[in-house]
């Protein structure tokens, strides 16, 4: 009975043991330090600029993308309908359009701004970033970046919009509903309103790829990525 009772308790013993291992085994190896996750974030912002972000660049990358779509702001919104009311809809409906065309070709001509921002960001508190909320990276990232890349950006919009024509379009829209009887004039400055959406539209494309790399195993390409983000598992 006695040896009975040790066989019984030798094998939970190792039973137990080999348990604990498996858990050990899954754990991260080695201890990570703030500037490997910092590294390990900045491939992840990398990843959203690869592969989000240049999904704008392309014909209809804002104009068909609900996300990130710009409409009208609230100032030209009744210069839409009342072009809309004297049958003027598919003038109206270019003017939305090459509002998008412009952000899609700027998002083009800017991505290389977009990478060295993600180069030079330094995290601070890596760690309690990549612990923090599913775009916790990419809030960051637009805190330390939008003011300069909006700068950086606003020239390459004015010279997208002559470009795909909207100078033209909007100077035509602007001009047949300044000339409406009892309508009060308007000169919205659309360079400034386009450039801060299509920054917007960068970074919520980045935010998604962000997401999806912490929240689905697969999408860690990397090892990097794989040690760097098993922490907030």
């Amino acid at each position: 009975m006695k040896k009975s009772c040790i066989a019984l308790l030798t094998l939970f013993i190792f039973s137990s043991c080999a348990e604990l291992q498996q858990v050990i085994n899954q754990l991260p190896q080695g201890t990570i330090g703030n500037e490997e996750i910092a590294s390990g974030l900045r491939q992840a912002l990398d990843m959203g600029i690869d592969k989000q972000v240049s999904k704008l660049t392309q014909t209809d990358g804002f104009f068909k993308n609900e996300m990130v779509k710009i409409l009208l702001p609230d100032e030209l919104k009744k210069v839409d309908k009342a072009l809309r009311d004297v049958g003027l809809s598919n003038l109206a409906d270019e003017g939305l359009k090459v509002l998008n065309r412009a952000a899609e070709d700027a998002v083009k001509e800017a991505t290389p701004i977009f990478v060295d921002a993600v180069k030079g960001i330094t995290f601070a508190d890596a760690k309690n970033i990549l612990l923090g909320s599913d775009n916790a990276a990419t809030q960051y990232l637009t805190s330390r970046t939008e003011t300069a890349l909006y700068a950086k950006f606003n020239p390459i919009i004015k010279n997208s919009f002559n470009k795909v024509g909207a100078d033209q379009i909007w100077s035509n829209l602007i001009t047949r509903y300044n000339a409406l009887p009892f309508t009060t004039d308007v000169n919205p400055n659309l360079t400034d309103y386009v450039t801060n959406q299509a920054l917007k539209g960068v970074y919520t494309m980045i935010a998604v790829e962000e997401k999806e790399i912490r929240t689905n195993f697969s999408s860690r390409t990397t090892d990097l990525l794989k040690r760097v983000f098993a922490l907030q598992d």
